[in-house]
């Protein structure tokens, strides 16, 4: 009995030798850190940086805990930054490459990819993450984002240092994770073009630069009281509804545009901004900084027809746009600008 004990004692040890021997030989061909793609904490990064082989590339920096900016010039899009910041935390390895594909997909991720680089805030002195001293800045995590898999389930990566590629992807979500990784500025950019309170905004003209007797003047006096007056005469017009007043500068605190175009060619861009703007939009805020915006008519998309067989020259529901002191040029929607398109006539008292 003794000896039977003895011996399903062995087996089992023996057992858990060779399964040992197993995995250790199963994953001699990579270490651990070469698959090691997540960021375990991601509150504590300050900035990532991504850049493409064709010159396309992103700063995105931490501002405070809920906002970033990207380039350093402008607020990225909090949806998309949320996003973004799940896939660090989450992305996981699905399996390494086969050996017979591997050097093909090191050869096109070293042609084709998206450099990433994570920078976080780290301590010199970090005991058991009760005590932290001497915070600093570090880059703790380089690697490159490749293609999709050919069942666009798995995307591509590598990390810096590594010969070994891998098959990534994020649990509970069917498809690729590359297109998060995008180098290109438009994508992470919040779409703003006026985003102010009442109490920020000293003044704001609208000129109708087809029909100039529709220019008007909005003064905020003190924020319930202000002047109203016609761009065309100069003079001040009295008296006006103070409702519609408020309304209207309410509406300037969530203008967005639909698209930049600034990857249009250049000779079209061009074209456009020679020819007559149709709107111009002037706000001066309380700092004294102006923000000043250009629409131009867009080419009616159905061939300049109505459903009455009248021609329409024009795209109804959008036009062109030069934002951000000319620096931007995008598309817009009179669906959003209507609310602040209004012209002099529209503040006078109703005469019912």
């Amino acid at each position: 009995m003794r000896k039977n004990r003895f011996i399903v004692l062995l087996v089992a040890i023996l057992a858990i030798i060779a399964i040992f021997l197993v995995l250790s030989r199963s994953g001699s061909t990579f270490n651990k850190k070469d698959r090691n793609f997540g960021v375990s904490d991601t509150a504590n990064i300050t900035r990532i940086f991504m850049a493409d082989m064709n010159k396309h590339s992103v700063l995105l920096e931490r501002v405070n805990a809920g906002q970033w900016t990207v380039n350093k010039d402008f607020v990225v899009r909090e949806d998309a930054m949320q996003i973004f910041l799940k896939t660090l935390l989450d992305v996981e390895v699905l399996e390494p490459v086969a050996k017979a594909g591997r050097n093909n997909v090191v050869k096109r991720l070293a042609s084709k990819s998206v450099k990433v680089e994570v920078y976080q805030t780290v301590y010199r002195v970090d005991i058991f993450g009760k005590i932290r001293l001497f915070p600093h800045e570090k880059l703790t995590k380089t690697y490159y984002v490749g293609s999709q898999t050919q069942d666009n389930l798995g995307t591509y990566m590598l990390l810096e240092g590594s010969e070994m590629p891998f098959i990534t992807y994020l649990p509970g979500f069917r498809g690729f994770i590359s297109i998060r990784y995008s180098p290109y500025p438009e994508d992470w950019r919040e779409h703003t073009v006026f985003n102010y309170a009442i109490n920020q905004i000293k003044s704001v003209e609208i000129d109708f630069l087809e029909v100039p007797a529709f220019s008007c003047r909005v003064e905020n006096v003190e924020d319930k009281r202000f002047r109203l007056l016609s761009v065309y005469t100069g003079k001040e017009v009295a008296p006006y509804d103070t409702t519609k007043m408020i309304d209207f500068l309410s509406s300037f605190s969530y203008i967005n545009f639909e698209n930049i175009l600034n990857d249009l060619p250049k000779p079209m861009i061009d074209s456009i901004l020679r020819s007559k703007p149709f709107y111009q939009i002037t706000l001066v805020d309380k700092q004294g900084k102006t923000v000043n915006v250009k629409t131009y008519h867009k080419s009616n998309p159905n061939g300049g027809v109505d459903d009455a067989g009248n021609a329409v020259y024009y795209d109804p529901d959008r036009m062109y746009a030069s934002i951000n002191d000319g620096k931007d040029f995008a598309l817009i929607q009179f669906f959003v600008f209507d609310n602040i398109l209004k012209p002099v006539e529209y503040f006078r008292p109703s005469s019912n």
